[in-house]
C-alpha cells in the first residue's frame, strides 16, 4: 500500500481538471486518516439506486446488540460476508440470518468507489469483501466503538455518507479520548487505516431534515476487508 501522504497528493492531482464547485477537498484527520469531501457527490443518485436494489433482496433491519439492545440504525449488507449482531455477539457471516441466503454481491459502482477512495486516502490495492449499509433516521446514532471483527488490520476502512448531513465522531485509540466532531455532507468519504485503523468512532444522533433523494434519512456505506 502507498503512504497516506503520497496518496493525498495523488488525490489532489486527480481533481485538478474539475470545476471548483465540484472539486473534492482533501483533509488529513490524523496519520492514516483522510476526509475526502464531495468525493462521491456526482455518484449519489447512482449509489442510492444500487442500494435500493440491494435492500429489495436483503431488507434493512434493526439488529440487536449482545446486551439485548435494539440498534437505532437499520442495517443491511452486501459482499462475500456481512456484519451481523445478536445476543451471541458481533461477527461476520456469509449468510443473511433472516433470509438464510448469501448476501448480494457488492455492485461495481460501489466497489469502484471504495477502491478509488482508498487509493485517494493513501491505501492502494484495497479490495473490500464486505459493505455494511446503515440507514439513519432522525435520532438514530452510533456509539463510539472500534472495528475489531476483521482479520487484517492493515486494510483500511472506507466510509461513504449519502443523504442527510451527520456529525461523525472521530476519536483516538482509547475510548476516554474526546472525539472530534466532523460534519459530513452527502458525498463525503472518510478513509482511515494504518496508525488510525483502530480509532474509536461513531455518529452523533441524526438531526431532523429532508434531503431530496433520501427524504428524512442518511445512508452510510462502510467498506471493509473482513476476511
Amino acid at each position: 500500500m502507498t503512504r497516506p501522504k503520497a496518496g493525498i497528493q495523488a488525490a489532489r492531482s486527480l481533481f485538478d481538471d474539475l470545476p471548483e464547485d465540484q472539486t473534492p477537498e482533501v483533509e488529513a484527520l490524523a496519520e492514516g486518516a483522510t476526509l475526502l469531501r464531495r468525493f462521491a457527490a456526482r455518484e449519489v443518485e447512482v449509489l442510492l439506486n444500487v442500494i435500493s436494489g440491494i435492500a429489495a433482496v436483503a431488507p434493512f433491519r434493526h439488529m440487536v446488540t449482545p446486551g439485548g439492545f435494539r440498534m437505532s440504525a437499520a442495517m443491511s449488507n452486501c459482499g462475500n460476508v456481512g456484519w451481523v449482531s445478536d445476543e451471541s455477539g458481533y461477527r461476520y457471516s456469509s449468510v443473511d440470518p433472516e433470509r438464510r441466503l448469501a448476501w448480494p454481491p457488492i455492485p461495481p459502482p460501489m466497489l469502484n468507489l471504495a477502491r478509488g477512495a482508498a487509493e485517494a486516502g493513501g491505501f492502494s490495492g484495497f479490495e473490500p469483501d464486505s459493505c455494511l449499509i446503515n440507514r439513519y433516521q432522525p435520532g438514530a446514532r452510533l456509539t463510539l466503538h472500534q472495528d475489531r471483527n476483521e482479520s487484517d488490520f492493515s486494510q483500511p476502512i472506507v466510509s461513504v455518507s449519502l443523504g442527510l448531513p451527520a456529525v461523525f465522531l472521530f476519536g483516538g485509540l482509547k475510548r476516554k479520548e474526546r472525539p472530534r466532531r466532523i460534519r459530513l455532507e452527502s458525498g463525503d468519504v472518510v478513509v482511515w487505516g494504518g496508525p488510525s485503523r483502530l480509532v474509536f468512532h461513531g455518529v452523533a444522533p441524526l438531526a431532523d431534515g429532508v434531503y431530496p433523494l433520501t427524504e428524512n434519512c442518511r445512508i452510510n456505506l462502510t467498506f471493509r476487508r473482513a476476511l
